[in-house]
Protein backbone atom coordinates (compact mmCIF):
# COMPACT_ATOMS: atom_id res chain seq x y z
CA UNK A 1 0.00 0.00 0.00
CA UNK A 2 2.73 2.51 0.96
CA UNK A 3 6.16 2.57 -0.68
CA UNK A 4 7.74 5.83 0.56
CA UNK A 5 7.00 7.21 4.01
CA UNK A 6 8.15 10.75 4.76
CA UNK A 7 8.92 11.64 8.38
CA UNK A 8 9.73 15.28 9.20
CA UNK A 9 12.36 15.43 11.94
CA UNK A 10 13.81 18.19 14.06
CA UNK A 11 17.26 16.97 15.05
CA UNK A 12 17.28 19.38 17.99
CA UNK A 13 14.26 17.56 19.44
CA UNK A 14 14.77 14.01 18.17
CA UNK A 15 14.11 12.68 21.68
CA UNK A 16 10.48 13.86 21.39
CA UNK A 17 9.83 11.92 18.19
CA UNK A 18 9.88 8.38 19.55
CA UNK A 19 6.21 7.58 18.88
CA UNK A 20 6.24 8.96 15.33
CA UNK A 21 9.56 7.27 14.52
CA UNK A 22 8.30 3.95 15.88
CA UNK A 23 5.02 4.24 14.00
CA UNK A 24 6.81 5.00 10.72
CA UNK A 25 9.21 2.10 11.26
CA UNK A 26 6.35 -0.32 11.98
CA UNK A 27 4.49 0.78 8.84
CA UNK A 28 7.67 0.49 6.78
CA UNK A 29 8.23 -3.06 8.01
CA UNK A 30 4.61 -4.00 7.35
CA UNK A 31 4.55 -2.61 3.80
CA UNK A 32 8.22 -3.06 2.86
CA UNK A 33 8.46 0.71 2.45
CA UNK A 34 11.37 3.12 2.65
CA UNK A 35 11.30 5.84 5.29
CA UNK A 36 12.60 9.24 4.21
CA UNK A 37 13.58 11.51 7.09
CA UNK A 38 13.16 15.16 6.09
CA UNK A 39 14.92 17.90 8.01
CA UNK A 40 14.66 21.63 7.42
CA UNK A 41 17.59 23.85 8.30
CA UNK A 42 18.71 27.40 7.74
CA UNK A 43 21.87 28.63 6.06
CA UNK A 44 22.93 30.28 9.34
CA UNK A 45 24.88 28.29 11.93
CA UNK A 46 22.73 26.61 14.59
CA UNK A 47 23.17 24.38 17.60
CA UNK A 48 22.83 21.36 15.29
CA UNK A 49 25.09 22.33 12.41
CA UNK A 50 27.29 25.17 11.22
CA UNK A 51 26.49 24.73 7.52
CA UNK A 52 23.74 23.17 5.40
CA UNK A 53 26.24 20.49 4.34
CA UNK A 54 26.97 19.59 7.96
CA UNK A 55 23.22 19.45 8.63
CA UNK A 56 22.71 17.11 5.66
CA UNK A 57 25.50 14.85 6.94
CA UNK A 58 23.97 14.72 10.43
CA UNK A 59 20.51 13.99 9.00
CA UNK A 60 21.99 11.19 6.87
CA UNK A 61 23.62 9.74 10.00
CA UNK A 62 20.30 9.94 11.83
CA UNK A 63 18.54 8.13 8.97
CA UNK A 64 21.23 5.45 8.85
CA UNK A 65 21.00 4.89 12.61
CA UNK A 66 17.20 4.64 12.48
CA UNK A 67 17.47 2.09 9.68
CA UNK A 68 19.98 0.01 11.63
CA UNK A 69 17.91 0.04 14.82
CA UNK A 70 14.60 -0.70 13.10
CA UNK A 71 15.78 -2.94 10.28
CA UNK A 72 14.21 -0.78 7.56
CA UNK A 73 15.36 0.99 4.42
CA UNK A 74 15.92 4.70 5.05
CA UNK A 75 16.92 7.87 3.23
CA UNK A 76 17.59 11.44 4.31
CA UNK A 77 16.33 14.56 2.57
CA UNK A 78 17.79 17.81 3.92
CA UNK A 79 16.15 21.06 2.88
CA UNK A 80 17.52 24.56 3.40
CA UNK A 81 15.15 27.42 4.15
CA UNK A 82 15.92 31.09 4.77
CA UNK A 83 13.46 31.14 7.69
CA UNK A 84 12.28 27.69 8.83
CA UNK A 85 10.02 29.23 11.48
CA UNK A 86 7.81 30.81 8.81
CA UNK A 87 8.55 28.53 5.83
CA UNK A 88 8.24 25.15 7.54
CA UNK A 89 4.78 24.12 6.31
CA UNK A 90 5.27 25.05 2.62
CA UNK A 91 8.77 23.56 2.72
CA UNK A 92 7.46 20.25 4.08
CA UNK A 93 4.60 20.21 1.56
CA UNK A 94 7.12 20.71 -1.24
CA UNK A 95 9.29 17.91 0.21
CA UNK A 96 6.36 15.49 -0.11
CA UNK A 97 6.63 15.83 -3.88
CA UNK A 98 10.43 15.95 -3.94
CA UNK A 99 10.71 12.67 -2.04
CA UNK A 100 7.89 10.90 -3.86
CA UNK A 101 6.25 10.13 -0.53
CA UNK A 102 2.86 8.46 -0.50
CA UNK A 103 2.44 8.80 3.28
CA UNK A 104 3.60 11.37 5.81
CA UNK A 105 4.01 10.34 9.44
CA UNK A 106 4.67 13.26 11.73
CA UNK A 107 4.77 14.00 15.41
CA UNK A 108 2.44 16.53 16.96
CA UNK A 109 1.74 17.97 20.37
CA UNK A 110 -1.38 18.03 22.48
CA UNK A 111 -3.44 20.97 21.19
CA UNK A 112 -3.50 24.11 23.29
CA UNK A 113 -4.94 27.59 23.14
CA UNK A 114 -2.43 28.92 20.61
CA UNK A 115 -3.56 26.27 18.09
CA UNK A 116 -6.80 28.24 17.74
CA UNK A 117 -4.77 31.25 16.60
CA UNK A 118 -1.92 29.57 14.70
CA UNK A 119 -2.52 26.13 13.22
CA UNK A 120 -0.15 23.32 14.11
CA UNK A 121 2.31 22.04 11.55
CA UNK A 122 0.66 18.62 11.58
CA UNK A 123 -2.77 20.11 11.02
CA UNK A 124 -1.57 22.25 8.14
CA UNK A 125 0.25 19.37 6.45
CA UNK A 126 -2.76 17.07 6.91
CA UNK A 127 -5.07 19.71 5.49
CA UNK A 128 -3.01 20.51 2.40
CA UNK A 129 -0.95 17.43 1.44
CA UNK A 130 -2.06 15.41 -1.56
CA UNK A 131 -1.07 12.19 0.20
CA UNK A 132 -2.22 10.50 3.39
CA UNK A 133 -0.93 12.05 6.61
CA UNK A 134 -0.74 10.32 9.98
CA UNK A 135 -0.27 12.75 12.87
CA UNK A 136 1.07 10.97 15.96
CA UNK A 137 0.68 12.39 19.47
Amino acid sequence: MFKRIMVPVDLAHADRLEKALGCAADLAKHYGATVIYVGVSTTAPSSIAHTPQEFATKLAGFAEAQGAVSGIATEAHAVTSHDPATDLDPTLLKAVGETGADLVVMASHIPNLTDYIWPSNGGTIAGHAKVSVLVVR
